[in-house]
């Protein structure tokens, strides 16, 4: 058997699982069956993915989200895997709806491989740095400016060679003229989790992350200075439709409900900005 047979064939035992699994885990109710909707997804995504099937779930009764959870590479692997099957999938064929990776590089490659349909791509989320502190301090900066200008603060950021937490803080600080002038107060710390420890733990007085990470320890630290996108680009969430979708329909509903006021609300509880464009506010 060549190496290529025996990877379809794992990725066919693959799909079936997961499949099996979704189909049997949905009850019907009042006599018909409830179509599923199947988003390939990064964990990383899974609460703000999940917050918008349960509002979506709610307008269709009719309608179950169901998430199948995947690293970038391996979602990557996954989708190509099953576009190379000598199956040979079809329009309205396939197991999967929508794809949403973290980020938008993933969307971008796939979309050039076309597995995913171009132009049907939407941002839903955005991820901004935030400056946060312990909830109990009370005298606490009430900007990023402050970290350059009170020099007694101690700031715990994510590696800034390792982390795209670190890569982006540097990248603002620097933009705000600062990185230069705090290097000696600064506590590099290895991820993410690490710098809410930091701070928690008192080894720093604030710290850097991203919103959604933030929102999670909101019980334990306050966020109070939310970058300027202008200064650092956030990380965008798109989701696509799958090439071979076997509801394109309902996929346009759901991709068109995910940049909804209501959708954008619950993500924003979470701690992700939105990326629709104010139509309220002056364009410049």
């Amino acid at each position: 058997m060549s190496h290529r047979d025996a990877g379809d064939i794992v990725m066919k035992l693959t799909l079936l699982i997961f499949l099996i699994i979704v189909l049997v885990s949905v009850p019907a109710t009042s006599g018909y069956a409830l179509e599923q909707l199947i988003i390939a997804a990064s964990p990383s995504l899974r609460l703000a993915v999940e917050a918008l099937g349960r509002q979506f779930e709610a307008t269709h009764p009719d309608v179950r989200v169901r998430l199948h959870l995947d690293s970038g590479l391996d979602l990557r692997r996954t989708i190509a895997g099953m576009e190379n099957s000598t199956k040979g999938y079809f329009i309205g064929s396939g197991p999967i709806h929508l794809v949403a990776p973290g980020g938008d590089e993933l969307i971008t490659r796939l979309e050039q491989k076309y597995y995913v349909l171009p132009g049907t791509s939407r941002a839903y989320a955005e991820e901004r740095l935030v400056l946060v502190v312990p909830e109990s301090l009370v005298e606490a900066p009430t900007s990023f400016a402050a970290l350059k200008t009170d020099v007694k603060l101690r700031i715990a950021i994510g590696d800034h060679e390792k982390t795209t937490l670190g890569q982006k803080t540097k990248q603002l600080l620097t933009a705000l003229a600062t990185w230069d002038d705090i290097q000696g107060r600064l506590d590099e710390a290895a991820d993410t989790r690490s710098v809410v420890d930091h701070v928690l733990n008192g080894q720093a007085d604030v710290g850097i992350l991203f919103g959604p990470d933030a929102a999670r320890e909101n019980q334990r630290l306050r966020i109070v200075a939310e970058a300027d996108r202008r200064l650092v680009a956030p990380v965008v969430h798109s989701m696509a439709m799958e090439r071979y979708c076997p509801n394109r329909a309902l996929c346009g509903e759901f991709l068109e409900f995910i940049q909804s006021a209501e959708s954008q609300s619950a993500l924003k509880s979470l701690g992700y900005a939105s990326p629709i464009p104010d139509r309220s506010q002056p364009q410049h």
